[in-house]
């Protein structure tokens, strides 16, 4: 049964069953401050277990996709290890309970294929349940299931959470026996590769806090309603039902796979049998490469793109590590280009977006290559020069220093430094290494920890939401509204009031402030009344529902009950309409000239500015980023009109309404057109009614964001007017100043720069004969010390430089030259010289007493002290030699 299909019949079989079918939400977790991406199944459900939200269904299915990073290192090496996968579950807000999601559970896995079900062997499914959940075991005796397949189980296996505070309860997993060959008999506790968990039912009833790891947590109580949440890995239950060895050799995956073994001449699972958890590192490389890819298909897919920090980061880790594999394997050319067409058409049956996305998707992924490549060719660069000066040095390994600095500054694997160290007959301070890897590690995992506070407690927004309903939002509506103070907040407690200087969080029955969302800034304005002045500094909704300002008083004081007038900065919303609606415009220029994988991949505007991320491989020539200019400000030019529709949000998909990547949408969405087609996205912002109010737009930088990724800034309105004055009146003082046209400017400077490259080069041309005629004279004027030529000067110029021109000029006799140069000192040492002993680096380190440093042929340090006297003890400890 091929995987996708293994997702239908899981959503049809809940959706029979009542359930509403919820899309998978996107894969950074852009609702959860704990996480990079969605790990579980239930994340998007979090609000409604915690009470934070009112879930609009009592039960609901999903197929989630889902990334777990800690194990990275593990993937390959084990059936139960992959990077992305998908969690199929059926969840219950307060309907049903662990009597029902056994049943449910059951009645899938066990019923025929004919009749809609996966067909699994009851006789070979094993249940495990909490140490004392009494109810599910004896659930699970009633559904059939034998006394010695039911197997108690600790915290560590059968109570779940996030590993944050949050929801949590005990849980009982399924597991299928594959047989023997699989391993020795005796159930999950005895070996979890023959006995492979495929779904696991979280009966979600508790609440924790204070957690430390898996098993030391406090239960501080009961969740509102007792709720089910079930997780069945979907690529474990295609290896069953698929019956291959592992999750790599699915319908999904595995032609991934094949196709990198075709590349590298590998051949894939010959050398261990299928119960063997470890295997040939050839195999491990290519299960490796083939996880990676797909994973990197998806992140792309849903808008993640390569970075040095964050999500980025992850997905740039996954990328290159699917390439060194690759490398491993003996392939050297460009991999994704092989690849991750393969990806694609392994899972477009169950993402359709994957194959009309591909464009976008993979000019990220080939730049990221392209990228690392030229890492990689960089740091052997540098690595080269890190053996050569070992070597000279005499040292048999690199330091774990060095190779630290090649793999977090350069991004240079340490595998590569490992095989290229051993290559050259060099050794690495693995351990000094680990050592500066660990606390690096220590760090992360500080900074982590700080940041894993858990769900923020919501429950005073979550109070004045079910006491009053929903804010009467009206920013699309109106600048003013007359509105009741429904709740104060001072530094997020609850206040009865607040007075002049207080900076507090207020809420209103009703607001025409626009609440930041959707890249755009919030509204600011005033809220007034009899003796009130107070400034509003921003506004969000901490909950889905409410809207909440922040004030700052100025005059008088504000209670719980008063009336107040809200009032917007109508300026400040003119600007940000503009910027808004500008945003837009750009958006469609772009597509228009550079074509529709120029899509948008974040943005933010305020009032009268404006950025646009969007995929593009390679910076803007000039010319093209004046057409984009220039096909913006057509636009706005023909006064095109801005329409707003609610839709339902495939209908819109299907009108070819653009989203923006890692966001979710309800089922009904806002759709804001400019001139029809011309431009059409899902989007809650505020905009002009015409485009011709947006005034004029001014693109003011383009630049990188990352591999596959540029960045747009510009200018709308009144800030675009101020940005062109500013710049006429730059060019006016240039061509004042010049003495020339303001469009004879470009070529008066440019022959003015080649005026100057010629000056300079004359200029290094005298100082170069210069010092050939000091080092020639010094050279000539060399104090002889018992058959060693002696020099030693000051200069104002270059001191190395003159150090080695005058040992250049000493030929074959026996020299030594020290020049000291402004703060630093620098000694040479002849060819000659190094023969008969002496040493450059000897002489400076017993001339500073130890802090200088270098080679036998050249060494220098700082300078402390007379020169004069400096030089004199560089001449006695060279005649001493």
């Amino acid at each position: 049964m091929r995987t996708a299909e293994i997702k239908r019949r899981f959503l049809a079989h809940f959706e029979t069953h009542g359930h509403t079918v919820v899309p998978s939400a996107p894969l950074p977790a852009v609702d959860d401050p704990n996480l990079l991406f969605v790990a579980a199944g239930m994340v998007q459900f979090v609000p409604y277990f915690l009470g934070h939200r009112t879930p609009p269904y009592r039960t609901a299915t999903s197929v989630q996709k889902c990334i777990r990073t800690p194990d990275i290192d593990e993937v390959g090496k084990t059936s139960r290890h992959g990077t992305f996968f998908q969690m199929n579950g059926n969840f219950s807000f307060g309907d049903y309970f662990k009597e029902g999601a056994i049943k449910l559970a059951w009645e899938l896995s066990t019923t025929s294929p004919a009749e809609g079900g996966y067909g699994l062997d009851p006789e070979r499914i094993w249940a495990t349940v909490y140490l004392d959940d009494d109810e599910a075991y004896d659930l699970w005796l009633r559904t059939g299931v034998p006394v010695e397949r039911i197997v108690r189980r600790g915290r560590s296996d059968n109570f779940w959470s996030m590993g944050i505070p949050g929801p949590a309860g005990p849980c009982s997993e399924l597991y299928y026996d594959r047989g023997p060959g699989y391993g020795a008999p005796g159930g999950p506790e005895v070996d979890e590769d023959r006995y492979l968990e495929f779904w696991n039912l979280v009966f979600m009833q508790n609440e924790i806090a204070d957690v430390a790891s898996k098993e030391d947590f406090r239960i501080v109580g009961e969740l509102p309603a007792k709720n089910i949440d079930t997780g069945m890995g979907l690529e474990r239950m295609a290896s069953i039902l698929q019956g291959v060895d592992n999750l790599y050799e699915i319908d999904e995956v595995r032609p991934i796979l094949a196709r990198a073994a075709e590349l590298t001449g590998k051949q894939y699972g010959a050398r261990s049998g299928p119960a063997a958890s470890q295997s040939h590192p050839d195999d491990v490389r290519l299960r490796v490469v083939a996880d990676h890819v797909r994973t990197a298909l998806m992140l792309i897919g849903d808008g993640v793109t390569p970075s040095n920090e964050g999500r980025g980061y992850v997905l740039r880790r996954i990328v290159r590590r699917a390439i060194r594999s690759m490398r491993l394997l003996g392939w050297h050319d460009t991999a994704l280009p092989e690849l991750l067409p393969v990806a694609r058409d392994c899972m477009a049956p169950s993402y359709p977006e994957l194959a009309t996305d591909f464009d976008r998707i993979a000019s990220s992924a080939y730049g990221e290559e392209e990228t690392f490549l030229g890492t990689l060719r960089a740091g052997t660069t540098i690595l080269d020069t890190a053996i050569a000066e070992t070597k000279q040095a005499g040292r048999s390994a690199l330091s774990g220093a060095q190779a630290f600095q090649l793999h977090d500054t350069y991004g240079f694997p340490i595998d590569l430094t490992l095989e290229i160290a051993d290559e050259q007959g060099l050794d690495v301070d693995a351990d000094g290494f680990r050592a500066l890897m660990a606390e690096q590690r220590a760090r992360a995992k500080a900074d982590a920890k700080a940041r894993k506070t858990g769900h923020a407690d919501l429950s005073a927004y979550r109070a004045v939401l079910d006491g009053h309903g929903p804010t009467d939002w009206l920013a699309h509506e109106t600048l003013e509204t007359a509105s009741k103070v429904l709740a104060i907040w001072a530094g997020g407690v609850p206040a009865g009031h607040a007075g002049a200087g207080d900076i507090v969080t207020v809420a209103l029955d009703r607001t025409p402030f626009y609440a930041e969302s959707g890249g755009q800034d919030s509204d600011a304005g005033m809220l007034t009344g009899s003796s009130l002045h107070a400034e509003v500094v921003d506004v969000q909704r901490p909950v889905e529902g409410l809207v909440a300002h922040t004030v700052r008083i100025l005059d008088g004081g504000l209670a719980v009950g008063d009336t107040v007038h809200a009032a917007v900065d109508p300026d400040w919303r003119t600007g940000a309409r503009q910027a808004h609606s500008g945003t837009h415009v750009v958006h469609a220029a772009l597509r228009q000239v550079l074509g529709p994988t120029a899509l948008q991949s974040g943005s933010y505007n305020r009032p009268g500015y404006l950025r646009l991320d969007f995929a593009w491989r390679g910076g803007l020539s000039d010319a093209t980023r004046s057409e984009v200019e220039e096909a913006a400000n057509l636009a706005i030019r023909r006064d095109l009109p801005v329409g707003v529709r609610h839709l339902p949000l495939e209908q819109a998909r299907v009108e070819g309404a653009l989203a923006l990547f890692g966001e979710t949408y309800d089922e009904t969405v806002r759709v804001v057109e400019i001139g029809g087609d011309w431009s059409r996205e899902l989007c809650g912002g505020t905009h002009v009614d015409r485009s011709a109010q947006i005034g004029s737009l001014a693109l003011t930088s383009e630049s990188s964001v990352g591999a596959g990724q540029r960045r747009v800034e510009a200018v709308t309105g009144i800030e675009a007017f101020r940005y062109l004055a500013r710049e006429r009146d730059l060019v006016g003082r240039l061509a004042a100043q010049l003495k020339a046209r303001p469009a004879d400017l470009p070529d008066r400077v440019t022959a003015m720069m080649a005026r100057m490259k010629q000056v300079e080069r004359e200029a290094h041309d005298l100082r170069d004969r210069i010092v050939d005629l000091d080092a020639t004279d010094f050279a000539t004027h060399a104090v002889d010390l018992g058959g060693t030529a002696y020099v030693g000067v000051t200069t104002t110029g270059d001191g190395r430089r003159l150090a080695e021109k005058v040992r250049d000029r000493l030929g074959n006799r026996p020299g030594v030259v020290g020049v000291i140069a402004g703060a630093g000192i620098v000694v040479t040492v002849t060819p000659a010289g190094l023969e008969r002993g002496l040493s450059a680096a000897d002489l400076i380190k017993h001339l500073l007493a130890g802090r200088g440093g270098g080679s036998a042929a050249l060494a220098q340090g700082k300078a402390t002290g007379d020169p004069a006297e400096l030089l004199t003890r560089l001449r006695d400890l060279t005649s001493g030699s």
